[in-house]
């Protein structure tokens, strides 16, 4: 079965290397958020920002001002996982996530079982002061027009 993926919904796919995992090959909890926020980089990419060049011109990056999670069920060594989003709201400022990692099944796209549910709350900032700014217009009139 082949959905298509809304703009808003973005979904990568990651593989768990040693690196990933604690002593016992589980996936160490801080790692879910390097999985979080490459989703998120590589959505923004699919619609045409790359990080760098917001940086640039004009100086405005994305952080995480929340971040709620659940975690569900372990991923192990070798596991091949699938990251997904969902943008629930855009603001002046703000962009609100719903994302979910979970293992993919042999043999299916659509068959994974869920292993973490997230609430993500970014924030717009001015990259060289810190400081909360609007998103740019022609960036928050593409993000409202992907809704």
């Amino acid at each position: 079965m082949n959905h298509e993926q809304k703009p808003t919904t973005f979904a990568c796919r990651v593989r768990i290397y040693y690196e990933d995992t604690d002593a016992g090959g589980v996936v160490y909890y801080a790692s879910y958020l390097k999985f979080l926020e490459r989703c998120r980089t590589e959505w923004l990419r699919s619609i045409g920002y790359r990080q760098t060049d917001l940086l640039r011109d004009p100086g405005i990056a994305f952080v995480v001002r929340e971040l709620t999670i659940e975690y569900l069920k372990p991923a192990r060594l070798d596991d091949e996982l699938i990251v997904g989003l969902e943008v629930e709201r855009i603001s002046r400022a703000q962009i609100f996530f719903r994302q979910h990692i979970g293992c993919a099944r042999e043999g299916s796209d659509e068959s994974r079982q869920e292993l973490i549910r997230a609430a993500v709350h970014i924030v717009c900032v001015n990259a060289a002061q810190m400081k909360a700014v609007s998103i740019p217009a022609i960036l928050r009139n593409k993000l409202e027009a992907l809704q």
